[in-house]
């Protein structure tokens, strides 16, 4: 089996962080959410995955994943030029694919509990396509399915009406067969080639299109409060790891993660859980729960909860800053001169200067 990780679109709803930053590459818990993808696909036993690459930071993309090795896979790239669908970045992979089975993932989702359980039954099924669903609270922005007594019935992109509450979850076991049906799709009314109209025409074509729900939890991370509970869900099953050497380790408390050369005084204190990257510096400050900071970052006299800091940031404050709900760009200066300030919230993007 053959891998696709989607890894386009603008990011619209992030905006502005994704003026500066590819979506699929912002970080929880340490980790570029479409990492959690590839190493999904890895779990399974896929060997080659090509990632289907939009015109935002596709050169960014490329440089994180690079020729796979660092995973021990292959891993080539499609350029998608314009947006114009999911089923259209599938059928620019027909060469990639070839004879084999191959699933399709978008690289925005985060899923609970891999996706081991999902390639068993399209394997055991002996299934031409088998998706994934999901039960949400505003089926109407999503593709639903209808199913009745455990069989698919159809499939409908954004009904204005939807006539169930499980939707398609971003994650596709597909075979060949479905080029053809690609071939034969028209644009929506959203100028796209639709997923959920390709598996339709499968489902009238009499093919055995299967699916399970996801049982545990699933997160489409299209904004930011997506992305920080995302990083919430993250991090409450991480559990305590410290490097050998790291000082007032007694100032650590409950399950917290940390990279190697992490430095923190006497008078910082972090609670679980959190992730901390490796060669940051932090004094005078209090690191709470569901917190993630980047590599490399310099954190002093700093309140801050529930947020993510990205890489090479500085964030310092005279008396203390108090940041919570936050998600902080690559490279970003945060400093406040002006003594405590409470219930900060930032959506920054990349290399900004803040001071207040």
């Amino acid at each position: 089996m053959k891998g696709i990780l989607l890894h386009g679109g603008k990011g619209t709803r992030l905006k502005p962080i994704t003026y500066t930053e590819v979506k699929q590459l912002l970080p929880v818990a340490g980790k570029p959410i479409s990492q959690y993808c590839l190493e999904d696909m890895i779990a399974i036993g896929i060997k080659e995955i090509n990632i289907v690459l939009g015109n935002v930071g596709a050169a960014d993309v490329q440089q994180h994943y690079g020729d796979g090795k660092k995973w021990g896979i292959s891993i080539s790239y499609t350029h998608q030029a314009e947006p114009l669908g999911i089923a259209h970045a599938v059928g620019l992979t027909e060469d990639f694919v070839g004879d084999d089975p191959f699933v399709v993932y978008l690289g925005d989702n985060l899923v609970h509990g891999g996706i081991g359980k999902l390639a068993d039954g399209f394997i055991s099924g002996k299934c031409d396509a088998f998706v994934a669903l999901t039960r949400v609270r505003t089926p109407e922005k999503y593709g639903v399915a209808e199913i009745d007594g455990g069989k698919l019935l159809r499939l409908v992109e954004k009904p204005k009406n939807p006539k169930s509450n499980l939707a398609l979850a971003g994650i596709y076991f597909l075979r060949p067969s479905v080029f053809d049906v690609i071939r034969q799709l028209k644009p929506s009314g959203r100028g796209e080639l639709e997923i959920t109209e390709a598996l339709q025409m499968l489902l009238e074509k009499g093919m055995n299109v299967g699916w399970a729900e996801i049982t545990g939890w699933w997160k489409d991370t299209g904004t930011a409060a997506d992305i920080l509970d995302a990083n919430r869900l993250v991090l409450d099953g991480i559990g305590r790891e410290i490097s050998d050497g790291v000082n007032n380790e007694q100032n650590i408390i409950g399950r917290v993660k940390m990279g190697t050369n992490v430095s923190i005084d006497a008078d910082t204190m972090i609670k679980g859980p959190c992730y901390v990257g490796e060669g940051t510096r932090v004094s005078k400050s209090f690191i709470g729960p569901n917190t993630s900071i980047g590599s490399n970052c310099v954190l002093d006299g700093v309140e801050i909860e529930d947020s993510i800091v990205m890489d090479n940031c500085s964030i310092s404050g005279e008396g203390r800053v108090n940041i919570h709900e936050s998600l902080i760009g690559t490279g970003c200066t945060v400093e406040t001169r002006n003594g405590v300030r409470k219930g900060t919230k930032l959506i920054v993007g990349r290399d900004s200067r803040i001071s207040f």
